[in-house]
């Protein structure tokens, strides 16, 4: 039994294995012969020219330092509002959490225009004011900067670092700052000495998840920074889809993925050593009621922020799809259910909803079984190779969208996997970008139970199967359920191989927005606005939903229960 338990491991793992062998390293195979070979034969000039052109090392210098200058200012502003949910219950922290979450599935496309309806030149905030004091111009002027994108990232990944810190700070002990409390250690002190050293490694794993989000920056930058930036993403599209010089794109991809494995590599032993979870309940039973005024301040102010940076966008998206210049209309989104021979859509837009859903639906189930294989298999695992199988596992959430979408029209033209023009393909790319959130979701649950559980059925005469079926599954629903979600929510609002593999006649809901906001005029504008919206409302509703949901077993009471055995 037990010498049968490595192989089954092995064939467990075999199925996403040999996914990324087909969807992933295949392609970008293709995309590293295509850089070196790109006429068939070795042929340096493109990459000596990529080394010894200035334009290029502008370009990967300006990509690492607004990609650090973004993970220092994330972190700063989010490190708080972490403590907060960890350590405090309040009113309305569900509700919160699922609103704190949307922004980072939201696609770029739709990130973008919400912080163009609100502070573009002729956005809400610029209206009121010039309206309000009878200005000719719009007093703030950020489009097109790198304060603007610097936002939009702090925007986008500020619920990453208050979920991975907030649940790994509510999981720390309280009784160590107590005890240092009683020993004469001021607040600061207990901070510093005591609970800022446990927290590093949780602030280490957020800050190269949020390094390596905006290293791979790429609608965020190209639709609010403009023509005057651009990250080695950007780049890569502008070079395969603009110039259609596919070796340097192809060159300047394998860079990209270079120094991604790395960061993911460091990632996987942080999170291997100190359990560090990307997605999990942070209401403990340390959470408490704020009773001092000045906790009660912090706390305030603290949502104040939270509401100011992360939904105030969100309801200029919201107020921008039923604002006319007449005033208040559902026009925009009566205009989706309509098409006509100027429309940029071979069907109606609302179209696109349907083949959202259906191709989420699909990329979901397709991540769920990949991610729960995978995680089983790296739980089980506990040699120093698991580090290494871990980054090879998360190695598609460190690649761009771009880069897969391009790597699959230079590759999946020819049988045996003819599938550019297949539907298939578009939940394939999805499962690629998705099921690596699955795997950050389950496993860090699976790697909390105990061992001797196990082995306690193992001796009662379970098979490997059933203990992994009456032990493990249950204690994990919740986690699958959040990964499940996590998928079919990244699949709704994925983009960039969307742009590449999605056909004319189905469009995703990202690919409609873009499509919009490409298209002059007033109706096209809303009727974008009208699709985010929606998309944003079926995005909070699913997280919405999974922070109502009780009854789901927890692993804090797995481990006092078995301390009670």
């Amino acid at each position: 039994m037990n010498r049968s338990r490595p192989l089954l491991r092995w064939l467990l793992f075999s199925l996403p294995l040999v996914f990324l062998v087909l969807f992933y390293f295949y392609p970008l195979a293709k995309i590293g012969l295509l850089s070196f070979f790109p006429d068939g034969t070795w042929n340096p000039e493109r990459l000596s020219r990529l080394v010894s052109s200035p334009v290029y090392g502008r370009i990967l210098w300006f990509t690492i330092w607004q990609a650090a200058l973004s993970t220092v200012l994330t972190l700063l502003l989010a490190l708080p509002g972490a403590y907060v949910f960890a350590r405090f219950r309040f009113f309305g922290k569900n509700l919160f959490q699922a609103l704190m979450t949307v922004p980072f599935v939201l696609p770029t496309v739709v990130t973008a225009a919400a912080f163009r309806s609100l502070l573009g030149p002729n956005g809400l905030l610029n209206t009121w004011l010039m309206a309000g004091f009878d200005l000719d111009s719009p007093p703030i002027m950020i489009d097109q900067t790198v304060a603007f994108f610097l936002l939009a990232h702090i925007f986008y990944n500020y619920s990453l670092v208050l979920r991975i810190v907030g649940s790994y700070w509510a999981g720390l002990d309280v009784r160590l700052g107590a005890a240092a409390r009683m020993l004469g250690a001021s607040p600061w002190q207990t901070f510093r000495r005591i609970t800022l050293p446990l927290l590093m490694p949780a602030i280490g794993s957020a800050a190269l998840l949020v390094f390596i989000f905006c290293f791979t920056s790429f609608g965020v930058v190209l639709i609010l920074g403009g023509p005057g930036y651009a990250t080695l993403e950007v780049e890569i599209y502008r070079q395969s889809v603009q110039l259609f010089n596919l070796p340097m794109a192809a060159a300047l991809s394998l860079i990209q993925i270079a120094v991604n494995f790395l960061l993911m590599w460091l990632h996987a032993r942080l999170g291997r050593k100190a359990r560090i979870g990307f997605y999990t309940d942070s209401t403990t039973g340390v959470a408490a009621i704020a009773e001092s005024l000045g906790k009660k301040a912090f706390i305030t102010a603290n949502i104040l922020f939270m509401v100011v940076l992360l939904v105030t966008p969100l309801l200029a998206l919201l107020l921008r799809s039923i604002t006319a210049d007449t005033g208040l209309t559902l026009d925009y989104y009566r205009a989706l259910f309509t098409t006509d021979n100027r429309s940029v859509f071979f069907v109606e837009p609302i179209a696109a909803v349907a083949n959202s859903v259906g191709f989420a639906v699909a990329a979901m189930v397709l991540a769920v079984v990949l991610g729960l294989a995978a995680a089983t298999f790296l739980a089980s695992d506990r040699t120093k190779k698991t580090s290494f199988w871990d980054a090879i596992i998360m190695l598609p959430l460190a690649t761009s969208a771009v880069t897969l979408g391009f790597g699959y029209i230079v590759t999946l033209n020819r049988p045996p996997l003819n599938l550019r023009d297949s539907l298939a393909l578009v939940p394939i790319a999805h499962t690629l970008v998705a099921f690596p959130f699955v795997v950050r979701c389950i496993l860090p649950s699976l790697r909390q139970i105990p061992q001797s559980l196990r082995e306690a059925a193992t001796l009662l005469g379970a098979s490997p199967f059933e203990v992994w079926r009456r032990i493990d599954l249950p204690i994990v629903s919740r986690a699958v359920l959040v990964g499940a979600v996590f998928a079919f929510s990244i699949s709704m609002g994925e983009f960039g191989a969307s742009s590449f593999v999605t056909r004319p006649h189905t469009p995703t809901m990202p690919v409609a927005i873009f499509r919009f906001l490409g298209q002059p005029g007033d109706m096209n504008y809303g009727q974008a606005m009208a699709m985010s919206s929606i998309l944003m409302l079926v995005t909070c509703s699913g997280f919405w939903l999974v922070g109502r949901m009780d009854g789901w077993a927890k692993l804090p009471d797995v481990r006092n229960k078995e301390k009670k055995v």
